[in-house]
């Protein structure tokens, strides 16, 4: 599917979709359960039905409704072997990677399209032996293939490539037969931990988090919850929220300030480059103003960079964004496909990787762009970002077309639909 952009104003109010993040963990989290677990406030995407299908291969019953009804089923005996297939999800195969091994002493992860290139050996092998799992992979690379019983012990796992791995370990680690000890090293988006931890415990789980350096997990525990609420999503939103400073006005709801998720900081960027940001209960109103550039450290929430560097292209001077050296193993190497796909409307990119920063230099309007083809490198986020970026920047009778852009669906396949009923063309 391609979609045409043209210069629009932005005014409306939509609700952003429910966190992909937090869905995956509190499915994870039912299938461990004992009972049943009634989830509220669910809207679907491709990697939530991805992480669905998974639980439902490892035996959870699931009543499809607006609000799933989840049977779980606690690990009690093992079967020979399992294939685990998790789409284009990065989370549900390292969340799941682990969580597995409770199913069978035989699991393979497989996964789809993007998911494919993405590594795993630098993140899981080390862990995976130190509790006496076999680990083999393909060049690094899906499939990987686990054999063994965990242990329960001390580990350590490095986090300088992200937090998911370091998730599937946590929630897995309260199920085994002794205690553990989880020592991590250079923790990057530590905000995600905090979803995981917080998830458990809505499940009656008990995580122990010291400075985000040393977990402690009892062991024998049992995961139980009667229902749980899904929480709006700040990553899908921030796109949303940047189109009202761009172009005018939108209210985003169904988002709570106090969650931990890390995208909440759009908030943060958005005042600092000059919009109009109203906080309320379970809503953000941002409106047009003056934007000038801005600096700000996106290390802990990369998902941020396509919004961000959206926003920077509509601003005054030259903004910088730290934290590029994390986008190399997204769903595209996001930091060569914004400047690319961005250069195609005259925005300028550069990023040092050396001092680990995207610069964007900003215009207030670009005239003369017609015909000009975006391609989303199949990446939802990419796709979103030249949406709003471009809306305020296009002049009158100018237009882009975005190929592949139904690649929304991964986290937010109501976006284009959202767009369209805030924008005003003139």
């Amino acid at each position: 599917m391609n979609i045409t952009v043209q210069p629009s104003r932005i005014s409306g109010k939509i609700p952003a979709p429910c966190s992909k993040s937090v869905a995956q963990r509190v499915f994870a989290a039912s299938l461990l359960s004992g009972g049943e677990t009634v989830i509220s406030g669910y809207t679907e995407s491709d990697d939530s039905l991805a992480a669905m299908e998974i639980i439902k291969k490892l035996g959870a019953e699931i009543e499809p409704a607006n609000s799933p009804v989840i049977k779980g089923n606690p690990p009690s005996h093992k079967v020979a072997k399992l294939n685990i297939n998790c789409g284009e999800s990065g989370l549900s195969s390292r969340l799941f990677a682990p969580l597995s091994l409770l199913y069978s002493g035989d699991v393979t992860i497989s996964g789809t399209g993007s998911l494919l290139k993405r590594p795993f050996s630098r993140l899981m092998k080390y862990p995976f032996e130190q509790m006496g799992v076999k680990y083999s992979d393909k060049n690094g690379n899906l499939p990987v293939n686990l054999q063994g019983q965990l242990s329960a012990k001390e580990i350590i796992v490095d986090g300088s490539g992200g937090s998911q791995f370091l998730s599937g370990i946590l929630m897995t680690l309260p199920l085994l037969s002794g205690d553990s000890i989880v020592k991590v090293l250079n923790l990057k988006s530590k905000p995600y931990i905090d979803l995981t931890v917080n998830v458990a415990s809505g499940f009656g789980i008990e995580i122990v988090n010291e400075n985000y350096e040393i977990f402690g997990v009892k062991g024998r525990q049992s995961y139980s919850c009667k229902s749980f609420n899904i929480e709006g999503d700040w990553s899908g939103a921030s796109c949303l929220l940047v189109a009202g400073a761009i172009a005018g006005t939108v209210e985003v709801t169904n988002l709570d300030y106090r969650s931990n998720q890390a995208d909440k900081k759009i908030v943060e960027v958005l005042k600092s480059a000059g919009a109009d940001v109203e906080l309320k209960a379970s809503s953000v109103k941002v409106s047009k103003n003056e934007l000038k550039s801005f600096s700000f450290d996106a290390s802990d929430s990369p998902d941020l960079f396509p919004a961000l560097a959206a926003l920077a292209a509509n601003c005054e001077g030259v903004s910088r964004i730290k934290g590029v050296n994390r986008l190399s193993a997204k769903e595209s190497n996001r930091a060569e496909t914004l400047k690319s796909e961005f250069a195609k409307t005259g925005v300028k990119i550069d990023c040092n990787e050396n001092e680990d920063i995207m610069s964007v230099e900003g215009h207030k309007t670009i005239s003369g762009i017609k015909n000009v083809r975006i391609d989303s490198h199949n990446d939802h986020r990419i796709a979103m970002s030249m949406a709003v970026g471009t809306i305020g920047l296009l002049d009158s009778g100018s237009k882009i077309v975005i190929e592949n852009a139904d690649c929304v669906n991964k986290s937010y396949p109501g976006f284009w639909n959202d767009i369209e009923k805030i924008k005003c063309y003139e």
